[in-house]
């Protein structure tokens, strides 16, 4: 099958799966496709799914991942000892696990093409990535605590985990609660790395952008966190916009 082919069973699977969907046109067009396709993977519920539909959906998402172009953590070059920045889509990074600002439900974005990194993570891993978040919370009996992290497989990101965290939502002035949570949520990812023998982990800006916290407070606390508590574990700072790169630019030296 080409990626033609692949995306157009996936998108025709998924429609079948939903009745309200029935009749639905589906573009001609490339882009629109494949916004179709992520929009019906971002609201579909957590559930499982057939064989064939998994074998079509890994080797599509992979091809799309190797398409963007995968950057190797050992081809970087540290800004200080054990410690890296990179600017980039950190589902194309291949390292040890790569961090998912969560919310707290833990399933990802259910708003289709949100911009958000946990929309992204969640596409790109597949569809098996949210039904193990799901039944992480589960087995768990409520959802996630902010400032804790939880570990899953990456499906078919280039990475070997996906760590889960919530951070903090910030709705008016920074407290030193919310101050001491986000550094939880690197602590936590830290411990939990080193618990599974995980050697390298890239840390997204968690708790900026969506839940408002301040980005260059919150890189402080990762970058400071992150040099007391990573001991052998290699950490990326990995950065999507130009603020943030400018912030721990400074901060790293």
């Amino acid at each position: 099958m080409t990626q033609h082919d692949r995306r157009l069973y996936l998108i025709k699977t998924l429609l079948q799966e939903q009745p309200r969907y029935q009749g639905l046109h589906i573009p001609m067009d490339e882009a629109e496709q494949k916004q179709l396709l992520r929009s019906l993977m971002n609201v579909r519920s957590p559930r499982s799914v057939g064989e064939d539909y998994l074998s079509v959906q890994d080797e599509y998402l992979r091809e799309e991942t190797a398409a963007k172009g995968i950057t190797d953590i050992a081809d970087l070059t540290p800004a200080e000892r054990g410690i890296y920045l990179w600017q980039g889509d950190i589902t194309t990074l291949k390292c040890g696990a790569i961090v998912n600002a969560a919310n707290s439900s833990m399933t990802g974005c259910y708003v289709p093409c949100h911009g958000c990194i946990d929309n992204v993570i969640h596409t790109y891993a597949g569809v098996q990535l949210r039904l193990a978040c799901a039944e992480l919370i589960k087995r768990q009996g409520h959802e996630e605590t902010t400032g804790q992290a939880k570990l899953t497989s990456a499906y078919n990101l280039p990475c070997e985990y996906v760590l889960h965290t919530v951070g903090p939502i910030i709705y008016g002035k920074v407290t030193l609660q919310d101050q001491e949570l986000l550094a939880s949520c690197y602590r936590s990812c830290l411990e939990l790395a080193q618990k599974n023998a995980i050697g390298s982990v890239a840390f997204c800006c968690i708790s900026t952008g969506e839940f408002h916290f301040p980005n260059d407070l919150a890189a402080e606390i990762a970058v400071q966190t992150v040099r007391q508590y990573r001991k052998d574990t290699e950490v990326i700072f990995n950065v999507f916009k130009d603020v943030d790169y400018r912030i721990y630019r400074e901060l790293l030296g």
